[in-house]
């Protein structure tokens, strides 16, 4: 290689050092400030925030080099959202990550300037989070879930299951307009086959006894269980509850069935939260929120438990097993 060429690439070297991340938070003279704001008890999403993490090690961060995270939970209290909020603001962060539809909406009362991304919301344009998905506007981008297709899916696959079910139980909450966009969903898709669909209010422990108990008493045929974080950390009881009372049930987040639930079909959410880590790095880069379009899932997954299935007394079709992304035995 000649001079020239030398020089050529060594201009070219610098060039693509001084544009990572890396080196861009050196020149600024400061680490990036990630607020990540929850409703659902700390370490809820423990799982999801690792792809999160690893992804911005993918693209170039290292945390506590060019990065701190400052992470607040309302612990399932939606009333501390708006005070949660004002004090990650105060940290004057430079992107707010947050994971459901009260949380969103409490950021963005926080703040119209600082960047929120979101991610695994439901309808974000039904709730008047964004103006559209293409062109979300103001200060708000993310990840988001459009129900509709969902719950009428959710809906088939209990029917394919239990195909005498008439009278269904959706485990979710009242206060997140995100869970009742999808209510209102599924009791469009149910209209036409004359079969009921009931909110059950199911964010703590005593809820979720009064929802089995009240599904008990009216025999309920069956039940969806919501993707809210807030319902997450008592899937173990959830899905105890329903074999004792051997409940047919489809859940919106597969780690149910990796704790004993018969069938979830969902989005993959570490993919939701890696994709998430790709636009908080564009706009650490400077782009918009604004300018950045939502994005949906790229990857939906049927997962089924065949132990489960086999306690309850219910046969999974043949045709339902081929669907299957994943079986556990």
């Amino acid at each position: 290689m000649g001079l020239a060429g030398r020089r050529q690439f060594l201009l070219l070297a610098v060039a693509v050092l001084a544009a990572s991340p890396a080196t861009q938070a050196q020149t600024q003279g400061r680490r990036a400030r990630i607020a990540t704001l929850e409703d659902a008890r700390p370490g809820a999403l423990e799982g999801n925030w690792r792809s999160f993490r690893g992804r911005l090690q993918e693209l170039g961060y290292l945390e506590g080099r060019d990065f701190l995270v400052d992470a607040r939970s309302s612990q399932e209290d939606l009333a501390r959202l708006p005070t949660i909020a004002a004090e990650l603001l105060s940290l004057r962060p430079d992107v707010i990550v947050t994971t459901s539809t009260p949380t969103t909406r409490a950021a963005m009362q926080a703040t119209s300037t600082v960047p929120i991304v979101f991610v695994g919301i439901a309808e974000p344009v039904e709730t008047g989070l964004v103006a559209s998905l293409a062109r979300p506007g103001a200060n708000v981008t993310g990840q988001a879930i459009v129900s509709a297709e969902l719950s009428g899916k959710w809906i088939e696959l209990l029917l394919e299951l239990a195909p005498k079910a008439k009278k269904i139980a959706y485990l979710g909450q009242a206060a997140n307009q995100g869970v009742m966009v999808v209510y209102r969903s599924m009791q469009q898709a149910t209209q036409a086959r004359s079969i009921s669909v009931r909110l059950l209010e199911a964010t703590d422990s005593h809820e979720i006894d009064r929802a089995f108990e009240v599904m008990r008493n009216e025999d309920f045929d069956a039940f969806i269980c919501a993707a809210a974080p807030v319902i997450l950390p008592y899937r173990q009881k959830i899905v105890e509850l329903a074999a004792r009372q051997r409940l047919p049930a489809a859940y919106a987040r597969s780690e149910y069935v990796a704790a004993g639930g018969l069938l979830s079909y969902a989005p993959d959410r570490s993919d939701m939260f890696r994709r998430t880590a790709n636009h908080v790095h564009r706009v650490l880069q400077g782009a918009k929120p604004a300018d950045l379009p939502v994005e949906q899932p790229v990857k939906f997954d049927l997962v089924l438990n065949l132990k489960t299935a086999k306690a309850i007394g219910i046969k999974i079709p043949q045709s339902v097993l081929l669907r299957a992304d994943r079986v556990i035995e």
